[in-house]
């Protein structure tokens, strides 16, 4: 009879050969779907129903798409303002919520707010209106990423970047709302008025379990650390800035996502961002606009293709959009080097079980003679 450690042997070779290598020659997740002037912004994951959700530029409508790029409208509110723009999104996970950033566009007065949405009835929830000061209404704010915490507190970025423009609003679950971060880190680097995207300040923004928002500057690059307490904020200082950042989105390991139309940025720190590096970037298709980054199934990067440029400037008529998954060629070097690691430990496990086995028979041929 084989002895015990032969067995264990045995059980880790076939554990080892069992085990699905992933495949690195896989081509990356691309999604197509269809949807005239749709113009998507804001992009989300619902990880629940396995969708993406995504708004409109032009339409007071929520939409999900699946994996092979049927589109389905979820959500309509007609009684939202005419030429409203829903802007970003973010899933509740916790209490089965769809956060929605809504903004109106000119010649209507501003109009800012968050909706929530139950995801099994579809209906809202709330509308929460996001007030400013005087002096910002005059400058028009703009109500344009949402995060959201484990207790149902919900983050929203104003996208004006003017000093009179840099701030978080925070909505409660029961849908009350306030100006909750307005630090004067936000204001502290110069911005050329008439550089392009100058009025682009606060944007991506997303929640870590470990009790704080990180957020992206659009006309600075930078990346901004805020308790999600008390709204104080620190510069995270990184090995690069990430100009015109727009989205932003965190990995179940750690690793941040930032998305601008040019490029995604991976990010990594090991003292929960008191500063962190760049290790890798990938370019983007630059025509097709990228504005936002999510992380979808087997924590795969999505990026989403919604030609919100062309949009906004009244060209109107495209019906294709897109939503890709993006890689770094840096995870992919890891992913090999565990695989090889793998295969030689299979190999070493091959090669101890032989050698047992062998003495396995040497020792009953013993016992027969």
């Amino acid at each position: 009879m084989a002895s015990s450690s032969s067995i264990i042997t045995l059980q880790l070779l076939l554990f080892f050969i069992v085990v699905p290598i992933p495949s690195l020659a896989k081509k990356p997740h691309a999604i197509h779907f269809r949807s005239p002037n749709l113009y998507p912004e804001g992009l989300a994951y619902d990880p629940s129903a396995r969708h993406f959700i995504v708004g409109s530029l032009h339409h007071r409508t929520l939409h999900s798409v699946s994996d092979a790029g049927v589109i389905e409208t979820i959500i309509s509110d007609p009684s939202l303002p005419p030429n409203t723009t829903i802007l970003g999104l973010a899933v509740d996970k916790f209490n089965n919520r769809l956060l929605a950033a809504i903004h109106s566009n000119p010649p209507l007065p501003t109009f800012n707010a968050l909706a929530a949405y139950d995801l099994r009835s579809r209906q809202r929830l709330f509308l929460s209106l996001l007030s400013s000061t005087p002096s910002d209404d005059n400058l028009r704010p703009v109500a344009n990423a949402v995060t959201v915490d484990f207790k149902g507190n919900a983050y929203v970025t104003n996208s004006l970047g003017y000093p009179e423009g840099n701030f978080i609003w925070k909505v409660n679950p029961e849908g009350e709302a306030s100006i909750f971060s307005r630090s004067p880190l936000y204001t502290q680097f110069p911005v050329d008025r008439d550089a392009p995207h100058s009025y682009c300040g606060l944007n991506g923004i997303a929640y870590a379990s470990k009790g704080y928002l990180l957020v992206v500057q659009s006309n600075t690059g930078k990346l901004f650390k805020v308790d999600a307490h008390d709204g104080t904020a620190q510069n995270v200082l990184l090995s690069e800035d990430l100009p015109l950042a727009d989205g932003i989105a965190i990995r179940g390991d750690g690793v941040v996502l930032v998305v601008s139309h040019e490029k995604l940025w991976f990010l990594k720190s090991d003292d929960s961002w008191g500063e962190g590096v760049v290790y890798d970037k990938t370019d983007l298709d630059v025509e097709r606009f990228a504005t936002s980054v999510v992380v979808g199934r087997e924590e795969r990067a999505y990026v989403l293709y919604g030609s919100v440029l062309e949009g906004l400037t009244g060209k109107g008529g495209r019906e294709w959009f897109g939503i890709e998954e993006v890689r770094s060629e840096k995870d992919n070097e890891d992913e090999k080097t565990w695989v090889y690691v793998l295969i030689g430990l299979g190999l070493a496990c091959l090669l101890i079980w032989r050698f047992q086995m062998k003495q396995l028979v040497k020792n009953m041929d013993k016992k027969t003679n």
